[in-house]
């Protein structure tokens, strides 16, 4: 196992009713600034909870946040909270509302040039200061309520970038499993996807001997494979919906990448699927990752072989066909819940694959555990996927 240094500070408040708590960790003098996405909040209850829990505070809001948040919009919150004196935020969303905040809470404090230095000039910025926030999750999937990165698109550019700041942790996260219980089948396959490749992304490298970072990992695979289909065909059950939200949260919360390398390569060539063509985060992860998988087999070999074992309880003398099961049972998973995995699919080609391996050679970005995918291996992966 590798040496590492792990702290997490946020507050988890979960279960049934648990928004009404919130009282306790804001405290009363604070104004705060609300922020949800496109108005779902008020369809499922959650907006009333909210308004509630906050009637005896100054509070304002601000709506419109996008499924992959857009810098512009981020802006404009930033120009609010501004105006009006914000001293707390409250994020009631998912996944890129609290994204969103994050950048949000970083950007009101920043003070050397344009904001979006924070993504895009990372080498020389530090952040400084943040605002305070915590967040109420109506979408399990990105863990971002118990984890300190975002992912932000700018709208003008085509640009789909990350950041992390030990200052962005929110300070609380509500998670109550029934307020999922409205959101469409879509949403339910997107959580459990990109919850699902988040662990990969820790998991699928190369063996450091870090056993209870492979059993927990393999633990929440394990669940996620489970419950998955089951909250499609049985939306209102709480303990599917509970075991899910728990799962998504662990699954990047810090924990299981402890002492452990990462690759992440997945996401990054599939934020450019989002970024060109709009099509949805976790639906690019499904493209994606058979084709890292087949390209990056002999570099992976050990942990696929384990996943194939432990996870898909797949036998087999043979170990190329264990590797090539194992792969074939991941984009089997990613079927049963209802998700396409070509581009084909998407109504993308060649063109696609040309767009994205040029912006990465552009940017000269090395990717993977091993920073040997390049511009090269990234189009090839993006070919296996056709």
């Amino acid at each position: 196992m590798n040496n590492f240094a792990f702290v997490n500070p946020v507050k988890i408040l979960f279960g049934k009713n648990m928004i009404s708590e919130i009282t306790k960790e804001i405290p009363s003098h604070y104004k705060v600034l609300v922020i949800y996405g496109g108005g779902s909040i008020k369809k499922n209850g959650v907006y009333d909870q909210v308004k509630n829990a906050l009637k005896d505070y100054q509070w304002f809001e601000f709506s419109g946040i996008e499924p992959n948040p857009h810098y512009e919009t981020c802006m404009q919150a930033v120009e609010v909270i501004k105006q009006k004196n914000i001293d707390y935020i409250l994020a009631v969303g998912g996944g890129s509302v609290i994204d969103a905040t994050k950048f949000i809470v970083a950007a009101a404090c920043f003070e050397e040039g344009d904001p979006w230095r924070i993504l895009a000039d990372k080498p020389n910025v530090v952040i400084n200061k943040a605002l305070p926030f915590g967040t109420i999750l109506t979408l399990s999937a990105t863990a971002s309520e118990m984890n300190a990165g975002a992912v932000i698109t700018k709208k003008e550019t085509l640009e789909k970038l990350s950041f992390s700041s030990s200052l962005v942790y929110p300070k609380f996260s509500v998670l109550d499993p029934s307020v999922t219980f409205t959101l469409p089948p879509v949403q339910i396959s997107n959580g459990v996807i990109d919850s699902f490749v988040h662990v990969i992304e820790q998991y699928l490298t190369y063996p450091v001997n870090g056993l209870l970072q492979d059993f927990m990992a393999e633990s929440i695979l394990k669940v996620l494979i489970i419950d998955g289909p089951k909250a499609l065909k049985d939306p209102l059950n709480y303990d599917i919906r509970a075991n899910l939200m728990w799962a998504s949260t662990w699954a990047l919360n810090g924990w299981i990448a402890c002492g452990v390398p990462q690759d992440w390569s997945t996401h990054l060539i599939g934020h450019e699927l989002t970024a060109f063509y709009g099509i949805d985060h976790a639906q690019t992860l499904a493209i994606v990752l058979p084709g890292v998988m087949k390209l990056q087999k002999e570099e992976k070999k050990e942990k696929i072989l384990r996943l194939g074992r432990e996870v898909f309880s797949l036998q087999s003398d043979s170990t190329e066909e264990l590797i090539n099961d194992s792969i074939t049972a991941v984009e089997s998973f990613f079927h049963s819940m209802n998700i396409k995995t070509r581009l084909s699919d998407y109504n993308l080609g060649d063109d696609a694959i040309q767009k994205i391996y040029d912006r990465m050679e552009k940017r000269e970005w090395k990717l993977g555990e091993h920073k040997n995918i390049t511009a090269n291996e990234v189009k090839k992966i993006l070919e296996l996927r056709k």
